[in-house]
């Protein structure tokens, strides 16, 4: 009996000097949150992306657009090292900002062209709470910033394996495409094709059904810190909404000064062109 109790003994002074190898888990928590003034259409985005992302948790409006540093102690706060925040300007302009809290990165993007998906009605669908694929475009390996977008969005839009709230089931895929230098957000479903439309040559019997959301994201900054600090990439072809309002305006104006001034030099020209009267006419000769 002491045999035994030695042997034992001695296998577990081995394994206690052994060193144990860290294990390596994904813990990328997300805090969505919008600012004060936001209209059905962005707020419905913002349910989308939260439906989409299981790792997500959802935050009350922000009341300050100027203190954005506030973020980063509420993402402390939730436990979160990943933030979304929707600005929005005027009522109508969407600016999003992505940030890796509290150290950085952060960029910053104007949203256009917005369909959500109770507005798409598309025919496909998926699993609430699965995981999905992100499919990157090869674009994104061309320069630097666009390279750092890669990570950002693999980080925060990648849903690790740990998370609680997450099926285990991937079915569906959401893809980032650079077309006009802006990102596009799209996202479909894997689905199998049916038997009367697949062929003899398909070498695979899977098809993707695009579910919703989708917009387009326009770059405009990049910072170094988290919802600020030094810009580390500036886009030069990004045109303010206001400038392109300001300047449509400006064109309606034009156009309306130039009518009004054609309009003055027709009634200048009528009054020259008058002939002047003759007094032997019946007017003049019977009055």
């Amino acid at each position: 009996m002491s045999t035994v109790y030695k042997a034992q003994a001695k296998k577990a002074g081995k394994e206690k000097n052994v060193e144990e190898k860290p294990i390596f888990r994904n813990k990328q928590r997300v805090m969505l949150l919008s600012s004060r003034g936001i209209i059905s259409r962005h707020r419905h985005l913002l349910n989308d992306l939260e439906a989409l992302m299981p790792h997500s948790k959802k935050d009350a409006k922000l009341d300050s657009k100027s203190k954005l540093h506030v973020l980063n102690e509420l993402a402390e706060l939730n436990n979160c090292n990943n933030c979304i925040f929707f600005e929005v300007r005027k009522r109508q302009d969407l600016y999003m900002w992505i940030a890796k809290t509290p150290n950085g990165p952060s960029m910053k993007f104007h949203i256009q062209n917005i369909h959500t998906m109770e507005e798409l009605k598309m025919t496909g669908n998926c699993l609430k709470g699965s995981r999905h694929i992100l499919s990157f475009d090869k674009n994104f390996d061309s320069s630097p910033h666009w390279q750092l977008m890669k990570e950002l969005f693999t980080q925060v839009f990648g849903v690790p394996k740990t998370s609680r709230r997450i099926k285990p089931f991937v079915d569906h895929v959401i893809s980032f495409s650079i077309v006009d230098n802006r990102v596009w957000f799209r996202n479909y479903q894997i689905t199998e094709k049916p038997l009367e439309h697949r062929s003899v040559t398909d070498k695979t019997d899977l098809q993707l059904v695009e579910i919703g959301p989708r917009f387009a994201m326009n770059p405009i900054r990049v910072f170094d810190g988290s919802f600020g600090g030094q810009t580390a990439f500036e886009n030069p072809e990004f045109i303010s909404p206001n400038v392109v309002r300001a300047n449509l305006r400006r064109d309606k104006a034009t156009k309306y000064k130039a009518r009004m001034e054609a309009l003055d030099q027709r009634d200048v020209k009528m009054k020259k062109s008058v002939l002047p009267e003759d007094p032997l006419s019946e007017k003049n000769v019977f009055s």
